[in-house]
């Protein structure tokens, strides 16, 4: 079991910068990827980052370099730097974690943090 809790949501004006942070726990040594997923109201969940346990990361097209994902594997966290918001980025961002178990793939998500950008 792994579980998931994110921290650092909230209110920004368009341009501003937030920090969302994810504290894994449990057994978080089966973790082999961590990232940043989204979902705004009416619209399916999309991918916004991932890193891997060698730091390989892959970003939404979206970002187009604006957000920078961090990962400290000591502390089990994963970090999301988002910078020049946009008020299309307005969504409940969902932290993430894929675990392998006896050559099975889980998948597990925290609650959820919203982020809304006004324009």
């Amino acid at each position: 079991q792994v579980l998931l809790r994110e921290s650092g949501g909230g209110l920004v004006q368009s341009g501003g910068s937030l920090r969302l942070s994810c504290l894994g726990s449990g057994v978080m040594f089966s973790v082999h990827t961590m990232g940043w997923y989204r979902q705004a109201p009416g619209k399916e969940r999309e991918l916004v980052a991932v890193i891997t346990g060698r730091e390989s990361t892959t970003y939404g097209d979206f970002v187009k370099g604006r957000f920078t994902i961090s990962r400290d594997i000591d502390d089990d966290t994963v970090s999301l730097q988002m910078n020049s918001l946009k008020p299309e980025d307005t969504a409940v961002y969902y932290c993430n974690a894929e675990t392998r178990v006896a050559g099975r793939e889980y998948t597990h998500w925290g609650q959820g943090t919203q982020v809304t950008v006004s324009s």
